[in-house]
């Protein structure tokens, strides 16, 4: 009896040592039955290659409860979008009988299975739940300078993320190329909605990639609600504004002109370098004769994405000689773009296949006739050749909004300022503070 004694002793430290009694999120625990202390709490990450069915019988659950847990589960949730290395927290009874099961799915949302029925325990409810956030708008100013010489330094320098940074370029791609353009003294002002979690996600491993955010940590960037960006002495100005009639939002300058130009600055994003220009008569680098270059060479990593600079039709996709793989794109108004040297081709680019402005064709490479990795970006408008940034720089301003709604914009407009001067000015006494 004593040697019985200590060794359910020895199990129960063993237990404690290797599982945890963890709450779950608040935002799991509604409506919950309060988990009884005699339970273990598994949290890990999900290994490589992993299945549902194989994850939950590596924790010897019976055959019969894991085939309904996949089967409850698949009511809101594809197993086969299970992913390596998201958490997951796995509640058990003593007896091995289910309590819940969380698996984050994204930064947003997780999928919880629960068993509520001691005396039926393969009787489950599955359900897709959100956590629960806070959202803000804030303001941040950012300046170019020796030390923070791109936009995505910068806007790190000033405390925030690179999708902050990518969100920013794309509202204005169409009039500054990020990567060639900015300059030291260059500056920005952002109007943005940051939201952070109210709920804690499941928990994770301490020190995971992955690891639990606690309530009030940072959970994403919202809209930008407002934007100003100069760029050597000329100002920028955005707006994002809903047309109330139509219920789509976009981005304004300050007289109501939308800011979507018919072609974007560049094929690429932030990582650009311009290496050759567009030439008549260049002296060509493998053949060492000179000969013309019509297009721009971009100087950027393998695999670097390359989108299209408007919208249009696929003419071809496929090896063209000493360009290698190239992407062809037909666009409006007598307007076609070419895209040579690529090492792939994104998904759907194929002949005949219609593209958005913006969209992913494919990625930087050396193939054909090339001394390195780089894009080779040409446009061509009435079947001649033009120089892609020249014709980029005559670009007439975007639709404006319709002037029976510009008294509607415009009482937008000097709210965003007021609420960006305010914002700016609280971001700068806070920096200061620190």
């Amino acid at each position: 009896m004593l040697s019985k004694s200590i060794a359910l002793a020895a199990g129960t430290l063993l237990v404690a040592a290797c599982a945890r009694d963890v709450p779950a999120p608040a935002a799991a625990r509604r409506g919950d039955v309060v988990l009884p202390v005699e339970t273990q709490v598994i949290e890990a990450l999900v290994p490589r290659q992993a299945t549902l069915e194989s994850l939950l019988l590596d924790h010897q659950l019976p055959l019969e409860l894991v085939h309904a847990m996949i089967g409850s589960a698949r009511a809101v949730f594809n197993p086969r979008q299970l992913r390596a290395e998201r958490p997951y927290r796995l509640v058990l009874s003593v007896d091995g009988l289910l309590k819940e099961f969380e698996y984050r799915i994204d930064a947003d949302r997780f999928l919880r299975i629960v068993s509520r029925d001691r005396t039926a325990p393969q009787q489950l409810a599955a359900e897709v739940l959100s956590y629960d956030k806070a959202i803000e708008v804030v303001g941040i100013r950012g300046e170019i300078n020796e030390e923070h010489s791109s936009l995505i330094a910068a806007m790190s320098a000033s405390g925030e993320r690179v999708q902050l940074a990518i969100a920013l370029a794309e509202i204005f791609s169409g009039q500054v190329d990020f990567e060639n353009d900015l300059q030291p003294g260059d500056s920005f002002e952002v109007l943005f909605e940051s939201s952070s979690y109210q709920t804690a996600p499941a928990e994770m491993p301490a020190g995971s990639a992955d690891a639990a955010r606690a309530p009030g940590e940072f959970a994403g960037y919202g809209a930008i609600v407002g934007a100003r960006l100069t760029n050597e002495g000329k100002e920028y100005r955005a707006y994002r504004w809903t047309n109330p009639s139509t219920q789509k939002a976009g981005y304004y300058d300050e007289h109501g002109r939308s800011l979507k130009r018919f072609v974007l600055a560049s094929p690429l994003r932030f990582t650009p370098r311009v290496t050759s220009g567009f030439s008549r008569r260049r002296l060509h680098p493998v053949f060492h004769t000179v000969r013309a270059h019509l297009g721009v060479d971009y100087a950027a990593a393998p695999g670097t994405p390359v989108v299209a600079v408007a919208s249009g039709v696929v003419v071809s996709a496929g090896w063209a000689g000493g360009g290698g793989q190239q992407v062809h794109l037909r666009h409006a108004s007598g307007l076609e773009s070419y895209y040579l040297h690529l090492s792939a081709f994104a998904s759907g680019i194929r002949a005949g296949a219609r593209v958005d402005q913006g969209q992913l064709i494919g990625r930087v490479g050396s193939t054909g006739t090339a001394t390195g990795p780089h894009l080779d970006y040409r446009l061509r408008r009435n079947g001649v050749f033009v120089d892609p940034r020249r014709e980029h720089a005559r670009q007439p301003p975007g639709e404006p909004i319709p002037a029976a709604l510009l008294a509607d914009f415009h009482g937008a407009r000097t709210g965003v300022e007021a609420r960006l001067a305010a914002a700016v000015s609280a971001s700068v006494v806070r920096a200061a503070e620190h």
